[in-house]
This record gives C-alpha cells, structure tokens and sequence, in this order.
C-alpha cells in the first residue's frame, strides 16, 4: 500500500543504491527531484517509466548555487549524498570530509527558510565504532583515532548528523536521521562485500575474505530500508528522532556468508584471505526497538530470501555491470 502521497522531494545522491530504490517505491505518486553527480549510478539499471515525476539535476552538493535553485518548491528533502567506501576514506580523507559535513551544511542552510515537512538524513552505522553488538540510538558513538584514516567517513557523517540536530532545534526544521546497517540487494554499485562476493562467485573468480572472516554482519535487504523510510515519510512521531535500520536476524559472520554464497550460486570459486588494510570491524548488529516501536518496523525479507533475489539480479545484469565498472 502506497502511503506517501502528493509530495515533492528533493533527494541528494539520489542515483545511488538506497536512492533509487527509494526512487522506485515513489515515484508513482509523488514529484522528485533527483541532485546528484553521478559518481555512482544504480538508477541506469532501473528505468523510470514515470517520467512525467521525476526530474534530473547533476549537481555536486558542494554547489550552493545550483544546489538552492534545484531545491526550490520542494517539500520534503531526503539527503543521501555522500562520499562513502572504505577505498574513499583512504584515497580521499579531505574530499569524504569536505562533502559529508560542509555538503550536509549547505542543504541544511538552505533548508532553514523553506517550509518543509521533513528533512531526512542518512548517516551511517559507522558511527558506532568497531565493535557494535546490538546498539543502540542513544548510546555511545565513537570518533576514532585522528591518525587512522579509517574514521574519517565515520566521523564526518557523525558531526552531520549533529549538524542536522543543531539545526533542527535552532531552526524548527523537521529532521530524522537513519543509521542503515549492512544494506544489500539488486542495483548495489561500487563497493560492499555481498555484491562483490556475488559478482566474483558468478564470474568463477576468487571470493577475497580480510582477516579471518570472523567479522559479524547484520545482512538488510534493501526493500526492508525502503519500507522503513517510507514509514518515517509518513508517520509524524518519527521527527525528531534516530533510527537503526537493519535486521538483526540475518546476522552472519564474513567467511560463512562467502560460503554460503558459493554454495547457492553453484560457483567453483575458492576463498582466499588477504590481511585488511586497516582498523576492522568485528560486530556490526543494530538494536531496533526505537524503529520497531515507533515506526512498526520489521524486516520482512530474511538473509536466505534476500540473497537469492540478489543473486538472480545479478545473474540478468552481470555483463552491463561488468561494462561500466571498467
């Protein structure tokens, strides 16, 4: 059932994973506006038969001008825009901060003289350091060590998501702000370990585990975020507040998820060990009680059922995949 109805809204790294997806559950009955640069786009696979909805800007978010005339007339803002990718935070520690944080800023400075229903934020279950076991929203986040590249995403993404608190409550602005876990599922580009295991077990190649593949992962298929964002666009209790979003229950650790994939994609791939280039993280498991109990929140699509639908995806798309990465 379509709850979200009418609205016009702005989206930022709109053609990303999450954002076309997103685009995908809305974009019958609402008007979007889709501001991103194109650095990654999953919305190419994903043609848009409601064209009359949606509308384009390639834009960077650091360009306060474009980004302010793209804005204007629009209701609702829905900010994914991002540097993320673990190779990002080590080849461009200044750019990741830079469009993270200041990126954030900007939307939200402009965002303060609009009248808007809600101003959505995705951050990042980053925030939560190393060792993340069932947390939860009000706990502890951690900031890292300043010498570690490995933080600087983490730590960009955390001080945004202060940033929109502060402007919430010096602006009135509605926000919200997500902490995905683990997204995965058809359309995921550029980095993340389920869709490159999947595109190598397919492709015959090496499945490559870092460390010893003890690293515990809490799995969320992609059409689980996308119902709970939608249930945060239509429920008013969710201003003002952070959610986890991931599924508990479809947690696995690195090794047995390589395994398992080998085995469902009939693939003769072996899994090889590398040593990881930095700080790992060895339990990331979200506590979802804040989005169970005020949003009614449930993962309806378990691991076995995601992974399938994944990899069928992957199997009718591999060949175009495989074209533009290159």
């Amino acid at each position: 059932m379509i709850k979200i109805k009418n609205r016009k809204i702005f989206m930022t790294g709109g053609r990303g994973f999450i954002g076309t997806a997103i685009i995908q559950k809305l974009v019958s009955c609402n008007k979007l506006v889709i501001y991103d640069n194109g650095r990654r786009d999953a919305l190419r696979y994903f043609p848009v038969k409601e064209q009359r909805n949606i509308s384009i800007v390639k834009g960077d978010i650091l360009n306060t001008g474009l980004l302010k005339k793209s804005i204007k007339g629009c209701d609702t803002i829905i900010h994914l825009a991002a540097m993320a990718g673990v190779t990002s935070y080590y080849k461009d520690p200044v750019k990741t901060m830079e469009v993270n944080f200041l990126g954030t800023y900007n939307i939200l400075n402009i965002a303060k003289d609009m009248d808007l229903k809600l101003f959505l934020n995705f951050s990042t279950s980053e925030v939560y350091g190393p060792y993340a076991d069932r947390v939860r929203e009000r706990g502890l986040t951690t900031q890292g060590p300043p010498q570690e590249s490995r933080w600087t995403y983490s730590v960009s993404k955390l001080a945004a998501e202060h940033l929109v608190f502060a402007f919430g409550r010096e602006y009135g602005i509605p926000v919200v702000s997500v902490r995905p876990f683990n997204i995965y599922g058809p359309g995921q580009v550029g980095e993340g370990a389920m869709q490159i295991f999947i595109k190598n077990a397919l492709s015959g190649n090496p499945l490559v585990v870092t460390g010893n593949g003890k690293q515990v992962r809490a799995w969320c298929y992609i059409e689980n975020l996308v119902n709970a964002i939608e249930m945060i666009l239509s429920n008013k209790s969710s201003v003002g507040n952070i959610f986890n979003i991931g599924d508990p229950d479809s947690s696995v650790n690195i090794l047995d998820l390589a395994k398992k994939i080998v085995k469902k994609t009939g693939s003769d791939s072996k899994i090889i060990f590398k040593k990881h280039i930095g700080t790992d993280i060895r339990y990331r498991i979200p506590d979802i009680g804040n989005a169970r109990d005020i949003l009614h929140f449930k993962p309806d699509i378990g691991l076995d059922e995601g992974l399938w639908r994944s990899i069928e995806w992957y199997k009718d798309n591999l060949a175009g995949l495989e074209r533009h990465e290159q």
